[in-house]
């Protein structure tokens, strides 16, 4: 099997009139990865996934997905991969399972075993016209047939919109069961902690842009953790580099101190507190959420691509 990515682009660009909807945009997902695509709404995403779909062609830079050229080669590729849009349209007259039956047959074809399945674990009735269906049940309507269709790749935007936690969790384990058989996810969605439970890699973009790219443990070494203990005496912290909000309390006449770390000094700064008299000790590292908050701190320009 190639070892080629599923999808490339470099230097991508679209504009429309005067604004730059893609203004150099980097992203490389490689083959049976969660790949995060994070972006606040503007910010380039679904443009992005225009352009990977074969529905707007791109400006300038390369694109490549599944090896081939998705302008040029949309009506191939499409039988090998599956979208699920932000917002989901049905046909009002068909029954969900109808529309299950048409978007598999422009996917490619379904798994009938596989549909069958998730159709009860999504807990479907398929039977009933998609006119009576609630937000959430035209949107598995959209995810079974995604995920039942035999394609390598699947690209989801915002997949669990109007699902309740319990289905939420589903889709979490039906991504999961597709990946180990080899399919490529590009997962695009506002819920961080979906992401954070799922995603191998996770880019961030920009205006346009990509502002980060790397793993959820190679994003944390680039920023702080947020350490909580109690020691015996002050642990001497001010002035080490890499320490910041150091604040210091007591608590049942020990010392209470909170502050934020960077990766590069958790060594010492264990070191500091171990001979301060530890009695407890909690280091939260950030989360996706502060991850995201912190690229958008900086400014568009400042681009690091791991």
């Amino acid at each position: 099997m190639s070892d080629a990515p599923v999808i490339h682009t470099r230097d991508l660009r679209k504009t429309y009139g005067s604004t730059h909807a893609l203004d150099g945009l980097d992203l490389t997902v490689a083959r049976g990865e969660v790949h995060g695509f994070l972006g606040p709404n503007g910010a380039g995403k679904s443009t992005t996934i225009r352009v990977l779909l074969g529905l707007t062609r791109a400006d300038g830079g390369e694109v490549t997905v599944l090896g081939g050229d998705p302008w040029h080669d949309a009506v191939e590729l499409h039988r090998r991969l599956a979208y699920v849009p932000a917002g989901v349209t049905l046909w009002p007259g068909l029954t969900g399972g109808q529309c299950i039956d048409v978007l598999g047959r422009a996917h490619g074809g379904i798994d009938e075993g596989r549909r069958a399945d998730l159709v009860e674990r999504f807990d479907l009735d398929t039977r009933k016209r998609t006119r009576d269906y609630s937000t959430g049940n035209k949107q598995k309507v959209s995810l079974i047939s995604a995920l039942a269709a035999d394609v390598d790749l699947l690209l989801l935007d915002e997949p669990t919109s109007g699902l309740d936690p319990l289905m939420e969790q589903v889709f979490q384990e039906v991504v999961r069961e597709r990946v180990a058989e080899g399919t490529t996810v590009l997962l695009s969605s506002h819920i961080l902690g979906e992401v954070e439970a799922l995603a191998d890699r996770v880019s961030i973009i920009r205006a346009g842009r990509t502002v980060t790219t790397g793993t959820l443990a190679d994003l944390r070494r680039s920023t702080s953790s947020q350490v909580h203990a109690v020691t015996d005496s002050s642990p001497a912290l001010a002035g080490v580099e890499g320490v910041s909000a150091l604040d210091e309390g007591e608590v049942d006449g020990r010392v209470d101190v909170r502050f934020h770390v960077d990766a590069t000094a958790v060594a010492e700064v264990v070191g500091r507190l171990h001979a301060a008299g530890v009695h407890t000790l909690t280091i939260t590292p950030p989360s996706l959420d502060d991850l995201f908050l912190e690229q958008y701190r900086t400014t568009p320009t400042e681009v690091t691509v791991r």
